[in-house]
């Protein structure tokens, strides 16, 4: 569970039982809900860090972003960050109760937020039941389950206790980060969370307009700027499949062109300024002159200059999934599944 392979204690207390005793197992002999989220917090700050309170706090902040935003929707923070349980890849938690998912949505897409919308079928000690839930792609993965309008003031059971669930409205939830944060300035910290930018939104934006970029067919017989980048992107998965940092250079080495494609490097990289990292930047910099290596057409200097770089070999990588990439009619991941890969590696290592 800390691992996010399952995210139901009665799943994962089935899966556990199967592989470790090879059959049924008695209920009372399995660990209860509440042993096995202790457990998943040693493994959280044993790992995580100190880092994980600031995190916490951040996201804490985002929710009540979110919260304000659909407040017509009487929202509801649950889960892990609002009791603080959270660890790598924990999401934000937000009951919503309407009667109209178009009415959520319409906000959503009013803010130029991306999302899925899930229907999910659970079926637990023999009953069934149907959840509506949508994710929202942003700075943090959120969750937010719809409830039948009525249901606002139902009380909810939790699967760890078997008690009320801790949840809070707005309000509640102001009054809590004030308890929690003394000295934190909260319309400040929430009109800075309202400014965050997602940057996975930026990368986007820069790579759709690819598949309009028709390159010279001399040395691009693939077709488009776009299909070439997630060719890059694919070959380069094969190769370092968890360097986040080197994948986004193989993804986004040729956004520029969409912009100036008679210096599409020095274009792209002003368009990418303070959302990549130093190395990602160094590497989409050099692209072009890791061709000249590979060919063994660059000067002396000019090499040295290269190699004197810590990322030299990543470099020569990028330049061979750069040339890989280039073939005609192969099968490649879609540009959300490319993102939606990066985004998962942020939120495992980040």
């Amino acid at each position: 569970m800390y691992q996010r392979e399952e995210s139901e204690y009665y799943r994962a207390k089935l899966k556990a039982s199967k592989r470790f005793c090879h059959g049924w197992v008695k209920p009372a002999d399995l660990p209860s809900n509440t042993e096995i989220r202790d457990e998943i917090q040693s493994l959280a700050r044993l790992y995580e860090g100190d880092s994980r309170f600031a995190q916490l706090r951040e996201m804490r902040i985002h929710a009540l972003t979110l919260m304000r935003l659909l407040a017509k929707f009487r929202p509801r923070l649950i889960g892990s960050t609002y009791t603080g349980h959270i660890r790598s890849g924990s999401d934000i938690d937000i009951h919503l109760f309407t009667d109209s998912i178009e009415a959520v949505t319409h906000i959503l897409d009013d803010e130029g937020m991306r999302y899925e919308l899930q229907r999910k079928r659970v079926t637990k000690l023999g009953e069934e039941r149907i959840f509506t839930h949508i994710h929202i792609h942003d700075c943090y993965p959120i969750e937010l389950t719809l409830y039948a309008a009525d249901k606002a003031h139902y009380v909810f059971k939790s699967s760890i206790t078997g008690k009320a669930i801790e949840r809070a409205s707005i309000a509640e939830l102001e009054q809590f980060l004030a308890r929690e944060y003394p000295d934190l300035d909260l319309e400040t910290a929430v009109a800075d969370a309202e400014q965050a930018v997602d940057r996975f939104q930026v990368y986007e934006a820069l790579l759709l307009p690819l598949e309009n970029v028709k390159q010279n067919p001399k040395w691009h017989p693939e077709g488009d700027a776009l299909y070439h980048s997630l060719q890059v992107f694919d070959h380069a998965r094969d190769q370092l499949p968890y360097d986040e940092e080197f994948l986004l250079a193989a993804l986004l080495h040729d956004v520029g062109k969409g912009i100036d494609p008679h210096d599409h490097v020095a274009a792209g990289l002003e368009a990418l300024e303070g959302f990549l990292t130093e190395r990602t930047a160094w590497l989409i910099e050099n692209h072009m002159l890791a061709h000249q290596c590979l060919d063994q057409t660059i000067g002396a200097r000019a090499r040295r200059r290269l190699a004197a770089n810590e990322s030299y070999q990543d470099l020569l990588l990028l330049g061979e999934c750069d040339q890989a990439g280039r073939q005609i009619g192969v099968v490649t991941p879609e540009l959300d599944e490319a993102l939606t890969y990066i985004r998962d590696l942020d939120e495992m290592f980040g």
